[in-house]
């Protein structure tokens, strides 16, 4: 098996220890013995329809502001036509922001690619810090958020879970992230899939077009103390 991995910006869209991310989706595959193909697409790369798992970070407004205007010229149409064909993508913080239909700074509007349906609005309001648990149907996510943007979610758009500790999307609704499919998107750092190894494992099996149990076992007792750890950080227990 190979999986093929596209990274979106990773130079501009990487605050928070996001490259982490990557990082625990090479080295699972690796230890499994899955090939592993990375490509990293910039500003101005048209981007082509050929990966298995689409990732994008999050970043400052500056840097997000200029990925925003290269999604739409560059990227959108093969991000929807993965999506379309069941590839994988994830999106955090910014990132998520960018997989929805807008996100408002003030009198900014800076847009989206709409494959998720949702906005944010940047509020005048303290940001919305602090470790986080969220339950989802696969299993419970634990991390970090930090963002000021309050995300909204449509009638009928899927959230990817409740929050059991922290704020959300929104600190007021009780719901974290969204998903559609294979498309995910979630405020969580951490970064996200070294504290939750069972969710990098449930991706990469999205990504393969296989189910999570075809993977072939790990020895995860420092992962397991990893998730255990960001769980009890957030006042949840194990």
């Amino acid at each position: 098996m190979i999986l093929r991995v596209c990274a979106l910006y990773p130079d501009l869209m990487n605050i928070y220890a996001d490259r982490g991310n990557l990082l625990m989706l090479e080295r699972r595959c690796a230890w499994r013995g899955i090939d592993w193909r990375l490509h990293e697409s910039g500003l101005g790369e048209p981007l082509r329809d050929e990966h298995d798992l689409y990732y994008i970070g999050g970043g400052q407004d500056a840097d997000q502001r200029r990925c925003a205007s290269d999604l739409l010229e560059h990227k959108a149409a093969a991000l929807h036509a993965a999506a379309a064909r069941g590839a994988v993508v994830l999106g955090v913080c910014g990132g998520y922001q960018l997989l929805g239909h807008s996100y408002e700074l003030g009198e900014e509007t800076i847009p989206g690619i709409g494959l998720l349906d949702l906005h944010t609005v940047r509020a005048q309001a303290p940001r919305l810090i602090g470790n986080v648990a969220v339950r989802t149907a696969e299993g419970t996510i634990a991390g970090f958020e930090n963002h000021g943007g309050r995300t909204q979610l449509a009638a009928g758009q899927e959230p990817l879970g409740r929050v059991l500790r922290g704020h959300g999307n929104d600190g007021h609704s009780g719901f974290e992230g969204a998903r559609r499919a294979n498309v995910i998107g979630t405020y969580v750092h951490g970064p996200l899939l070294p504290k939750n190894s069972w969710l990098c494992d449930w991706l990469t099996a999205r990504a393969l077009g296989i189910e999570p149990e075809a993977l072939a076992p790990l020895e995860d007792s420092l992962e397991r103390s990893a998730h255990a750890a960001a769980l009890r950080a957030a006042g949840v227990s194990d």
